[in-house]
């Protein structure tokens, strides 16, 4: 999905999962065609890169739905983030491929728990949310989790064009 979702569209959850998807898609298309060494680069004093970056919305998803939501049993839910600084984090051992293999697994995860479920439905008890009698519902995630991205999409397109001058997409 390379275009915005329809200016006809009057549902919630078709309008929520489209720009949510429209979002990953262009995270995507951002990154697509940056050599390894500027996906793994930082060009801001925060030190996140590209690569970094797709991680960490991969590990948002993690989070939001399967830990947060559905209240799965994970073992990793930090893994993009650097134990001494906080800062997003990418080892040298992981490749551009497997991140990306990482984040598609996360969104189709994600695609699947919110298939199963209604917008007004909380987060089951158990989760990872704090306190842990805290209970979002999957509308205000959704909302959530889309601001987020748009944000960071955001972001990534000024770290493209100081990478490359490549604009737009």
């Amino acid at each position: 999905m390379s275009e915005e979702p329809p200016d006809t569209l009057t549902g919630t959850r078709e309008l929520l999962l489209g720009y949510l998807d429209f979002y990953r898609d262009a995270l995507l298309r951002k990154l697509d065609g940056m050599p390894e060494e500027d996906l793994r680069a930082s060009r801001l004093p925060s030190g996140w890169s590209p690569l970094g970056l797709l991680k960490h919305l991969a590990y948002v998803e993690r989070r939001w739905f399967r830990w947060g939501f559905a209240a799965e049993r994970l073992d990793d839910t930090g893994g993009d983030r650097d134990p001494d600084t906080g800062a997003f984090h990418v080892r040298p051992d992981e490749s551009a491929e497997e991140i990306r293999a990482l984040f598609l697994d996360e969104c189709a995860r994600t695609r699947e728990i919110v298939a199963a479920a209604d917008l007004q439905d909380v987060a089951r008890t158990g989760g990872g949310f704090t306190p842990p009698e805290h209970h979002p519902a999957l509308i205000w995630i959704l909302f959530h989790v889309l601001q987020e991205y748009a944000r960071h999409v955001g972001q990534l397109d000024v770290v493209r064009e100081l990478a490359d001058g490549a604009t737009g997409a």
